[in-house]
């Protein structure tokens, strides 16, 4: 049985759509924006019907789509159900808007039940098959990349949908994206769902090897090729024989290297530094870099025959702050790795920092993510990773200091309650640390006794061996 929710001022509409969906559905309303969330979240709704001025109210007219920030509350309160804007005729560009905003479909009203029959079950038909294609190519991905490829981004649905493609292959893959993308990461998992997984993946950091020593790195070197080659040295391209070789940081390559990968591109051969005889090049190529190739090709900073060999299947990753809905996917997956390596059991994300975390630039994207959040995972003793384990700086742009976030539903007494808890237990934190966890001089600078502090440490999971 498919249930609808109606969320619209006027009951003209409801005794409509029971009449036009019996049987099959079942059809409820909603008076109120918070009532209609309320039962999202509580209950599975297939769909829900927003009157076009309901939606229009909660639009910020100064955030970049107004339409989807309006929406975003219902994707919010259950990303499964789909949204029916219903609008009057001389609203329908608003609707069309809110459609492309991400909105399921809209009716005009009056509304007339073949058109509203065709639009549920148009919605439907669409939906059973993005879940059979979604289960194709969900069974194409190993056990062990499951968490990798979760995603809600389209960006990177786009993504990975290129690496389904080209991973079975021998292909060169060139990965472009600012630093901290996971450029690395998609190359492992390319080599993984390859041919070639059973083989090395052997991964060379190209800017990290000074410019003297790059060749031999890559090629080898024969005996006595220069000072201090005491003896032959296989390079990366014959250890990754068979496997797949990731090239990361390709852009600073020297001009001679370019030359020597180029060979190994055209002919699949290359030469040791000093040897003359040809190395069969049987490794897989998937090449990264944060610059832009094209335009270092036409300031003559990188050969074009090499970008364009290197360029055939390009594939762009997102920066995180075009993929922000990642964020508590990301969150979740860093948690539970941390979780394995210090035996701790912190679960969740306190509602003020992912709202940090949306509002930030992340110059330095999934990486910089990764490394706030391990920060705060030692920094917090408690299950939640609230405000005061993050940098004061992350939450300039909200406007305002950490501090617990409002929830309406909650009573007036017991938001004060929930303040004072964040504020006490951040001051005790703070002088701990200051004393290097010792109980009495923290409780002397708090103005309480040993005991008092005592119970407020066991009330707020502090140990002072944290502090030490």
């Amino acid at each position: 049985m498919k249930k609808i929710l109606v969320l619209r001022p006027a009951p003209d509409l409801l005794p409509v759509i029971k009449d036009a969906c019996a049987p099959g559905y079942v059809v409820e309303s909603a008076a109120s924006q918070a009532e209609c969330l309320g039962a999202m979240a509580a209950t599975n709704v297939d769909f829900v019907f927003i009157d076009i001025d309901l939606l229009a109210d909660q639009r910020n007219h100064s955030a970049k789509n107004p339409w989807k920030e309006a929406l975003k509350p219902f994707w919010q309160a259950n990303p499964h159900t789909e949204i029916i804007v219903t609008t009057p005729q001389d609203r329908i560009r608003d609707a069309v808007n809110a459609v492309k905003a991400g909105a399921g479909n809209y009716l005009a009203l009056p509304i007339n039940s073949d058109e509203l029959k065709y639009v549920l079950d148009s919605i439907l038909d669409s939906k059973l098959m993005q879940s059979e294609l979604d289960y194709l190519r969900d069974s194409f991905w190993s056990d062990e990349s499951a968490d990798i490829i979760r995603t809600k981004s389209a960006a990177m649905k786009e993504v990975f949908d290129k690496i389904r493609m080209v991973a079975p292959t021998n292909t060169t893959v060139l990965l472009s994206g600012e630093i901290g993308t996971g450029k690395g990461v998609l190359a492992k998992l390319i080599h993984s769902h390859s041919k070639r997984r059973p083989a090395q993946f052997i991964s060379v950091h190209c800017g990290a090897i000074p410019d003297t020593l790059i060749e031999s790195e890559l090629f080898g070197h024969e005996k006595g090729a220069f000072t201090g080659a005491v003896k032959r040295k296989l390079g990366k391209f014959e250890i990754a024989r068979g496997g797949t070789i990731f090239l990361d940081e390709i852009a600073t390559v020297t001009p001679a290297v370019q030359i020597k990968l180029l060979q190994v591109l055209q002919d699949r051969t290359f030469q040791r530094v000093g040897g003359e005889a040809p190395i069969d090049a049987d490794a897989r190529i998937i090449a990264a870099t944060n610059f832009d190739l094209k335009a270092m090709c036409e300031a003559k900073e990188f050969r074009n025959d090499l970008y364009y060999r290197l360029n055939v299947f390009p594939i762009e990753l997102p920066p995180l702050r075009d993929r922000l809905e990642d964020i508590p996917l990301l969150v979740e997956i860093f948690l539970k790795r941390l979780n394995l390596l210090y035996s701790a059991e912190i679960v969740s994300l306190h509602p003020l920092v992912l709202e940090a975390f949306q509002e930030y630039r992340w110059p330095g994207n999934i990486r910089e993510l990764e490394n706030l959040v391990e920060r705060a995972f030692i920094l917090e003793n408690s299950d939640t990773l609230t405000p005061e384990s993050f940098p004061a700086e992350l939450f300039v742009g909200l406007g305002r200091a950490p501090s617990v976030a409002m929830d309406t539903s909650l009573t007036l007494a017991e938001t004060r309650r929930r303040s004072l808890d964040l504020i006490e237990r951040k001051y005790l934190k703070e002088v701990l640390s200051e004393q290097n966890g010792r109980i009495g001089q923290t409780a002397s600078m708090a103005g309480i006794t040993p005991r008092q502090l005592h119970k407020l440490m066991k009330k707020y999971d502090l140990r002072k061996e944290n502090f030490k």
